[in-house]
């Protein structure tokens, strides 16, 4: 029986990028993988989602070129083609994990893991085995969550598993839930043509977002032409042959709708997998299950596995980092976790900063977003600054036509701490990082203010907005 130091359960960022930690620190690793390496990131979410994204992204500025002095003729396009190319970024990638686990003697199986106890794991697959460990962590990720009682046919109802593979561009669609992945995914149909509907339970699109923000990507979806519903709850759902009857409630007046889509997108947040190792092998029990119960690993009341400041487990030697333990559900922070756990098991002090993990929307105009809201800011009583610079004011977004949105940064008005930094606009995904690095520094808005930015830049946005918080704006 194969003996190592440290067996992975999942490949994702989370467990791909623990294993290489743990291999430079010396570590004996295995990894167990049921699917593809890369896990739910790499091959069904965060990298096609992109590919998608960019394809509509293209599309968009093709049917929008006589603004740049382009006439085109006969636009057309091939849904199955783009996903195609998303197929193939997660294919290159994937076998990128691979060679990485080769180069740093990370021996990989393929199967599904069950954990037997504190120090030994079964490996479900065509042979089964068992293999001798002295820590386990799990790193299993999350899939979509669905509504109870609504069938995900792959049709006409899904998940954005299933959408991420899904040929052919409905007519119209009608999408539950309008947070991260919905507003994505909205954006991409209403790029390719579809007439796109949001129905959101909460005050505005993309909850959790500073309401500003949201407040302009709500406004920016309208002008595309999509119907965005909020304080809009789903009730049910009539399926018909080739389309749905879908019944939503305004939760303010109690009053019902019936709304019809040809498809329908179910993007109601994700749920930890905890049930990751389909077994129908009597040795290892019956049912879908890890084996959590088996070891005393304890959940909490939302499904996601208790841990320790250290990622333990309530279980001895068994760690669990990103998605399978709560949000944020965002793969790099299930890559921090799980550098972090692997190094306080070797006795490094190590530590993630979640008010520093930023989170981002890769629709146009894009969103990142780090540290608090607005709101939250003054729910905690700061006395604070706000600087905002509105690219319509950038002479680089001008320029290149990108001109919606703005940088929004929040500071202590004693300290000049970096409270909340908003950005909402072409590029923000990218520009998001230079806060956050401010952020890790301790940098205040001085210290933004007075670094040269080059002109023109979008960069040059986060400039304006950090001399705004300084009271020197140079907005006009």
């Amino acid at each position: 029986m194969e003996k190592f130091d440290l067996t992975i359960i999942g490949s994702g960022p989370g467990g791909y990028i623990s294993a290489i930690r743990a291999a430079q620190l010396g570590m004996n690793v295995a990894v167990i993988e049921r699917d593809k390496p890369g896990g739910v990131c790499l091959n069904w979410g965060c990298i096609p989602s992109k590919a998608i994204l960019k394809c509509a992204e293209v599309h968009n500025y093709i049917l929008n070129s006589d603004s740049y002095g382009i006439t085109t003729k006969g636009v057309s396009y091939d849904y199955s083609k783009v996903i195609d190319k998303s197929r193939n970024a997660s294919d290159s990638l994937n076998k990128g994990v691979e060679f990485l686990f080769k180069k740093n003697n990370i021996t990989l199986f393929k199967g599904s893991g069950k954990i037997i106890s504190p120090t030994q794991v079964g490996i479900i697959n065509k042979d089964d085995l068992e293999i001798n460990t002295d820590k386990i962590m799990i790193a299993t990720g999350s899939v979509p969550r669905t509504i109870p009682g609504l069938d995900i046919d792959g049709k006409i109802v899904m998940t954005s598993d299933e959408a991420i593979m899904h040929r052919e561009i409905p007519k119209s669609i009608l999408i539950i839930g309008g947070g991260y992945i919905g507003a994505e995914f909205a954006y991409v149909y209403n790029s390719f043509g579809s007439k796109v509907t949001i129905v959101e339970m909460e005050d505005h699109i993309i909850p959790g977002a500073d309401e500003e923000v949201a407040r302009e990507l709500n406004k920016i979806f309208k002008k595309s032409g999509m119907d965005i519903l909020t304080k809009t709850k789903y009730k049910s759902i009539k399926k018909l042959k080739t389309s749905a009857n879908v019944t939503v409630e305004d939760m303010a007046s109690g009053k019902e709708k019936v709304l019809k889509a040809d498809m329908v997108l179910v993007a109601i947040g994700r749920k930890a997998v905890a049930n990751a190792a389909p077994s129908s092998f009597s040795y290892y029990g019956t049912g879908d299950s890890l084996g959590l119960d088996t070891v005393g690993v304890e959940m909490d009341k939302f499904g996601f596995i208790k841990t320790d400041d250290n990622y333990m487990t309530t279980s001895s030697n068994i760690y669990a980092i990103g998605d399978v333990i709560g949000p944020p559900l965002l793969a790099h922070k299930a890559s921090e976790e799980g550098v972090a756990a692997v190094e306080m098991m070797n006795g490094i002090n190590s530590k993630v900063h979640y008010n520093k993990i930023p989170g981002c929307v890769y629709c146009q105009p894009e969103v990142g977003t780090i540290g608090m809201t607005e709101k939250q800011v003054k729910e905690k009583g700061y006395e604070y600054n706000v600087g905002k610079f509105p690219f319509k004011a950038a002479g680089k977004a001008v320029a290149v036509g990108d001109t919606e949105g703005f940088v929004k940064i929040i500071s202590d008005k004693k300290t000049g701490e970096i409270l909340g930094s908003h950005i909402i606009g072409h590029g923000a995904t990218e520009l998001i990082a230079e806060l956050g690095l401010a952020s890790s520094l301790e940098a205040t808005p001085v210290e933004i203010a007075y670094t040269s930015h080059a002109h023109p830049t979008l960069s040059e946005a986060v400039m304006e907005a950090a001399l705004g918080a300084l009271g020197r704006t140079r907005n006009f």
